[in-house]
């Protein structure tokens, strides 16, 4: 996890330096996008991570509000040893802050995360997000965003499992088009 976040923090400090875009280039109403990331998730305990790969498509609603789909697919590494893999599935929506080149933003997103029967149980989630887009170029943006997510069976287990989640994190490249 430390070297997560020393990745993370190396990027959004070098981030002035490749930033080339000029202020009011961006997204615009009806545009699409597409994300492509390195991603990792964590139990809410750090027992158990994953890492693998992330895409998105999404679609902006407005300038500032943005809908889509993300897929995700890691292979997990356990404490307790061995290897499997987890997938998860969420529609998301998001509002993104700002005109210039970083674009903060937060979101919200449900879906399904799914793998290995001895890892992964099959289980509805829904989250929160944050994150940076740091347009590079003017439909070119890097990618750097954490999500928690609630994992549950059905509605009277959301209460219960509010206390289990799951962290996500990527970092990546995306597009608007």
């Amino acid at each position: 996890m430390n070297k997560t976040l020393v990745l993370i923090a190396s990027a959004l400090l070098a981030a002035p330096l490749v930033s080339f875009a000029a202020p009011g280039d961006g997204p615009v109403k009806g545009d699409k996008s597409f994300t492509v990331s390195g991603s990792g998730s964590s139990d809410n305990d750090f027992d158990t991570t994953a890492y693998g790969v992330s895409g998105e498509l999404g679609y902006f609603l407005t300038d500032k509000w943005q809908t889509g789909l993300r897929q995700s697919i890691n292979g997990v590494d356990q404490d307790q040893g061995g290897n499997s893999w987890a997938g998860a599935t969420r529609g998301f929506i998001m509002y993104n802050f700002l005109d210039g080149n970083y674009r903060p933003y937060l979101g919200a997103n449900l879906g399904y995360i799914y793998g290995e029967d001895d890892v992964v149980d099959d289980t509805g989630a829904a989250g929160i997000e944050v994150g940076m887009k740091l347009y590079v170029l003017k439909k070119t943006y890097i990618n750097f965003g954490v999500e928690y997510s609630w994992l549950f069976d059905s509605t009277d287990s959301f209460e219960n499992g509010s206390n289990d989640g799951l962290y996500l994190y990527n970092i990546g490249v995306g597009f608007n088009w």
